[in-house]
C-alpha cells in the first residue's frame, strides 16, 4: 500500500505499523491523517501538487481558487516551462486573469498565477524560490493565490523535464475527525494515509541572498529552545501551541511583525517571557512577541498537537554553538559549516569556554568565529539532579550560564580544609526554597546550594569528604539543597580563591 510520509509517497507492506517506519524518534508524536471523505474535501483550501521531483502542499488563499485548480486536464499542461534563481513556472494553460502590467513583491513559497506576454491564454503557476520583485503578468493584487506550506525545499530541486503529475485536494484543516496524534509504535497504517513526523522551520533573517542579523538574539533563543530537536507542547489553544520550558528568559523585542499561520514567535514580556509559540491561525501583531521564524514543513502536525505532546523539529540553520566542545570537535564543526576559526591557544587538551560572535546568525553572516579555551583540567564536569531539585537546578543553570551553553562559570570565593565555596550572582527576589535536603551522610564531591533558611542563601559548595553533620556549603543539612555531583574531583586541586571556575554539565 502507499502512504504519504512527510510529503513523499512511500510504498509499505500491507499490515505495516507506525513503528516500522525508519528514522522516527519514538519519544515524539506524529500526526496520522486518514483519507478525507469527499464532503470534507469539498471545503478544503489545501492542495497537493504531485510532481516528478516530489510532493508539495500549498494552502490556497480562497477555497474557490482551489476549486479552479481541479479543471479537467490541468495537470497534463503543467510542465516546467521556465525557471531562474527567483522562481519556477509550470504551464502554460488558459485562465481568466487580467494582467495589470505592474511588478509585484513576492516571498519564498508564494504560489503566483501569472501569464506570459500579458496573454491569459498562456497562464502559468509560478512558485517563488526567494524574496524578489518581478512582473509576471499577474493581476493588480500581485496574483498570489496561495503559499507552499509543506515540501518547500522541493522549490530548489525541480529541474528541466520535471512536471506536475497530479493536483489533489486534501483534508480541511479544521476537521480533526480524520487526524490522530500518536507515538504508539503499534498504530496500524492504512493505504492513502498522510503521516507528518516532524516540523521544519526557517529562522527569521536567514535567506539565500544574505543574512539579516537584526533578529540574531531572539533567533538564538529559539534555536537554544529546540537544539535537542524537540518542541514541547506545554500549552495549546485554537490559534497556537507553546513551549515554555525556558520560561522565564529575557528576550529582546527585535521584530514584532504579524503572527501569520506558521509563524514562530518568542514572548518578550510578562510571566511567560521566553516561551516559544507556533501559530496555527493568523492573529494580529503584538509588541510582547518577536517573530523568530516560520514553519516550512509539518504545519499539520502542529495544528493537531495537544498539551503534553513532544514534536520533532528541525531548523534551518542549526544552532552554531561551540562552547563546551573539545578543541578538535570545535574545529571539525567549524570546518563542516564553512566557518573560519580563530583560537586563543592550541597547545594541550583544551575545552571551548566562549565564542565571539555569540549568536548563530552573526557567525554565519561573518563567516568566522573566535573562540576562548581553557585546559580541560581547569574545567569541572558535573551532573545535575533536575528530578530531585528542579527549582534549585534551574536557578543554578541560570546564574552560571549553563542555561544557554554546555559550560558555565562561577567565582571561587573561599577554600578551607575539604570545602570549596562559590558565590554566583543571584538576582534579588529569587527564592531558594528548601529542596532535596539530605537526611543522612552527604557523600564526598556532592554539589549543593544553600537555601533561604540560612543567611548564606545562594552559596554553592563542594566538600571533598563525606559529612553527616554539615553540607557542602558548611551549613546544617536543613539549609542544604543537593543539586548534583562533581565527576572529575581531581580538577579541584588546582583551584585558588578569586579564580573563575568553569563547570561543564554532563547529561
Amino acid at each position: 500500500m502507499e502512504i504519504h510520509l512527510d510529503g513523499k509517497r512511500v510504498s509499505v507492506p500491507a499490515g505495516s505499523r507506525l513503528g516500522d517506519l525508519p528514522g522516527r524518534d519514538e519519544r515524539c508524536s506524529v500526526a496520522v491523517i486518514r483519507p478525507a471523505l469527499e464532503e470534507d474535501a469539498a471545503e478544503s483550501q489545501e492542495v497537493r501538487f504531485v510532481t516528478s521531483a516530489g510532493d508539495m502542499i500549498a494552502e490556497m488563499a480562497e477555497a474557490a481558487t482551489a476549486s479552479r485548480l481541479f479543471q479537467p486536464g490541468l495537470s497534463e499542461r503543467l510542465r516546467l516551462h521556465w525557471q531562474d534563481r527567483y522562481a519556477a513556472a509550470f504551464g502554460p494553460f488558459e485562465s481568466g486573469i487580467r494582467p495589470a502590467r505592474t511588478p509585484g513583491r513576492y516571498e519564498r513559497g508564494d504560489l503566483i498565477l501569472g501569464c506570459g506576454g500579458y496573454d491569459p491564454s498562456r497562464s502559468y503557476l509560478i512558485f517563488a524560490r526567494m524574496r524578489h520583485t518581478a512582473d509576471y503578468g499577474a493581476p493588480a493584487d500581485g496574483g498570489v493565490i496561495g503559499r507552499v506550506v509543506t515540501g518547500r525545499g522541493l522549490l530548489d530541486r525541480v529541474a528541466e523535464g520535471d512536471r506536475v503529475i497530479d493536483v489533489e485536494r486534501i483534508f480541511r484543516r479544521a476537521d480533526r475527525s480524520h487526524a490522530v496524534i500518536t507515538r504508539d509504535a503499534e498504530f496500524p497504517l492504512e493505504d492513502g494515509m498522510q503521516i507528518l513526523s516532524y516540523v521544519e522551520a526557517e529562522v527569521q533573517g536567514f535567506v539565500e541572498d544574505g543574512i539579516d542579523t537584526e533578529t540574531a538574539r531572539s533567533v538564538e533563543h529559539f534555536l537554544l529552545s529546540v537544539q535537542d530537536g524537540r518542541f514541547r507542547v506545554d500549552r495549546s489553544s485554537s490559534t497556537y501551541v507553546a513551549d515554555a520550558h525556558l520560561v522565564p528568559t529575557r528576550v529582546p523585542a527585535e521584530f514584532p511583525g504579524p503572527r501569520l499561520e506558521g509563524a514562530i514567535t518568542v514572548r518578550t514580556a510578562g510571566k511567560s517571557s521566553g516561551a516559544v509559540y507556533i501559530y496555527t491561525q493568523g492573529v494580529s501583531a503584538s509588541p510582547m512577541h518577536t517573530v523568530v521564524g516560520r514553519v516550512v514543513h509539518g504545519i499539520e502536525l502542529v495544528r493537531f498537537a495537544g498539551e503534553g505532546d513532544l514534536l520533532a523539529i528541525r531548523t534551518e540553520p542549526e544552532r552554531f554553538d561551540l562552547v563546551g566542545l573539545a578543541l578538535p570537535e570545535a574545529e571539525a564543526v567549524a570546518a563542516r559549516r564553512g566557518i573560519a576559526l580563530t583560537v586563543d591557544a592550541a597547545e594541550g587538551d583544551r575545552v571551548v569556554v566562549g565564542q565571539a560572535p555569540e549568536t548563530t546568525l552573526e557567525v554565519l553572516a561573518a563567516g568566522e568565529v573566535r573562540i576562548t579555551t581553557e585546559p580541560s583540567d581547569h574545567v569541572i564536569s558535573i551532573t545535575l539532579d533536575e528530578a530531585a531539585a528542579p527549582r534549585s537546578v534551574k536557578i543554578f543553570r541560570e546564574v552560571t550560564g549553563l542555561k544557554h551553553h554546555a559550560v558555565g562559570k562561577m567565582p571561587l570565593v573561599f577554600t578551607f580544609e575539604d570545602v570549596f565555596l562559590f558565590k554566583p550572582k543571584i538576582a534579588k527576589g529569587v527564592g531558594i526554597i528548601p529542596e532535596n535536603t539530605p537526611t543522612g551522610e552527604v557523600p564526598a564531591f556532592t554539589l549543593a546550594m544553600t537555601n533561604d533558611s540560612r543567611r548564606g542563601t545562594g552559596m554553592v559548595g563542594i566538600r571533598t569528604t563525606a559529612n553527616a553533620e554539615f553540607g557542602p556549603t558548611s551549613e546544617p543539612l536543613t539549609g542544604t539543597n543537593v543539586i548534583g555531583k562533581v565527576l572529575d574531583a581531581a580538577n579541584l586541586a588546582g583551584m585558588r580563591e578569586g579564580a573563575t571556575v568553569y563547570v561543564k554539565e554532563v547529561k
